[in-house]
């Protein structure tokens, strides 16, 4: 994406476009990918930007809440940020870290409960832990 389509993704969700959120949106939209807040302070300080920590998790918070990407929290302490908003699901490899993208299409989900009285369903997302064989 360019810096201009980036501006405009930015506006069209009603995020306003400063130079910092450019930085951190040019980073995680780059490509299909997730990334932890981490990740992507290292990736920045290491591209010479200057953009603050406090500014990264401030910007990924209004991204997410914005829907301009997802949030997947894989266990208590551990989040990360995915640059593909459709429907999908993950593997997640608990020794490596790795999300992998599982199409939603591959995936049956049958037998779901009632709904809570008051309440409708916004989605169901499976997320699949993987480890390698012990050999």
């Amino acid at each position: 994406m360019t810096r201009t389509e980036i501006q405009k993704r930015l506006r069209d969700t009603g995020v306003m476009p400063t130079s910092q959120r450019i930085e951190v949106a040019e980073l995680l939209l780059s490509r299909p990918q997730h990334l932890s807040a981490d990740q992507i302070i290292e990736k920045l300080q290491r591209a010479g930007s200057r953009v603050s920590k406090a500014t990264v998790y401030n910007s990924l918070k209004t991204f997410s809440e914005t829907g301009l990407i997802k949030e997947i929290n894989v266990d208590a302490t551990r989040k990360y940020y995915d640059s593909t908003t459709d429907a999908h699901h993950h593997f997640y490899h608990v020794e490596t870290g790795e999300l992998i993208d599982i199409p939603i299409d591959r995936i049956d989900i049958a037998g779901l409960p009632d709904l809570p009285e008051g309440t409708e369903q916004e989605s169901v997302e499976v997320l699949i832990r993987v480890r390698d064989r012990a050999r």
